[in-house]
């Protein structure tokens, strides 16, 4: 009786076993398998985009610096980049990530907000960067609001137009709430629709009516959000490596190749949930429209309150 009870345990053990090797040789497949799945896309997304890429490659200096308190700050700068032009920088946000609270967070700073330049007289916060790069802009933000970047993307706009045609074939869903179509290639009108790379771009660059820059400002974190939900989807999911295999050409940033997978992948994938919260600098009823000679029309802001402001959103 007994060596039948042990006899039995052994093979209970055999079996056990067997199962184990078998989810775990079942488990690397799966694992292999989206592996290549990813790298397939990735490499097919870049191919698409390379030979029309402009943007320059070059080492661009930026001294980042850790947020003290673990979350990831990074640089986010908008660039017209077209042949042989200096890229013009359009769009100034700071999107944040907490490994935490798993909370995602996106500032948009106005970029004639009027803002004092290290070595500079006081100007545009843009034109930090006319001046001296990403790391004049660094600098800037971090004396005029107390936040420190750890990393930059410069984004040339046409790889955002062939990021969504790559990834969003049937387009992106937006309400455009009038005619838009000077000075941005296309015409939109007005209603709900889905709107294609090229007119999406114009969509967010529109800037020639009565809310100028604030326009423009809440469509940008509006169609980032939009994205951020078609992504958060199950058909989403699948297509990151493709997203950023396009872009990727597109892109000039500090961060590596498995640093940018991550921290998209997460600031996507990993909000529990949770809405992208959005602030524009300045706040409401904290700015005054003055020109200067030197700057011209101007966002004269109580720099004091937005401090407060941004430090307050980001904390």
């Amino acid at each position: 009786m007994a060596n039948s009870e042990r006899s039995s345990r052994i093979r209970n053990r055999k079996k056990k076993k067997k199962r184990v090797s078998m989810l775990f040789w079942v488990l690397l497949l799966v694992f292999l398998g989206l592996a290549a799945y990813f790298y397939y896309e990735y490499k097919k997304g870049m191919e698409n985009s390379l030979g029309e890429a402009n943007l320059q490659k070059q080492e661009i200096e930026f001294n980042g610096v850790e947020d003290k308190n673990g979350k990831v700050n990074i640089l986010l700068l908008g660039v017209d980049s077209r042949g042989e032009e200096v890229s013009r920088t359009d769009t100034i946000m700071i999107a944040q990530y907490d490994p935490d609270s798993k909370e995602s967070k996106l500032v948009s700073i106005m970029r004639d907000s009027y803002v004092d330049i290290p070595q500079h007289d006081k100007n545009k916060i843009n034109a930090a960067y006319a001046f001296g790069g990403t790391e004049l802009l660094r600098q800037t933000i971090k004396e005029n609001f107390d936040v420190n970047l750890q990393y930059y993307a410069l984004i040339d706009f046409r790889g955002f137009a062939k990021m969504v045609d790559t990834a969003f074939p049937e387009g992106i869903t937006v309400d455009v709430p009038k005619r838009m179509s000077e000075g941005i290639d296309v015409t939109l009108n007005p209603g709900r629709q889905k709107l294609h790379g090229k007119e999406l771009l114009g969509y967010v660059r529109f800037r020639q009516d009565a809310q100028s820059d604030f326009g423009r400002v809440e469509r940008q974190q509006e169609v980032i959000k939009s994205i951020a939900d078609e992504v958060l989807s199950v058909q989403g999911v699948v297509k990151i490596p493709g997203m950023l295999g396009t872009i990727q050409p597109y892109i000039s940033t500090n961060m590596k190749k498995t640093t940018t997978l991550s921290i998209i992948s997460t600031y996507f994938l990993k909000q529990n949930g949770n809405e992208i919260k959005t602030l524009r600098i300045p706040v409401d009823n904290s700015f005054q429209n003055r020109s200067y000679p030197h700057a011209g029309s101007v966002l004269e802001m109580d720099i004091d309150e937005n401090r407060r402001a941004l430090q307050e959103f980001l904390k």
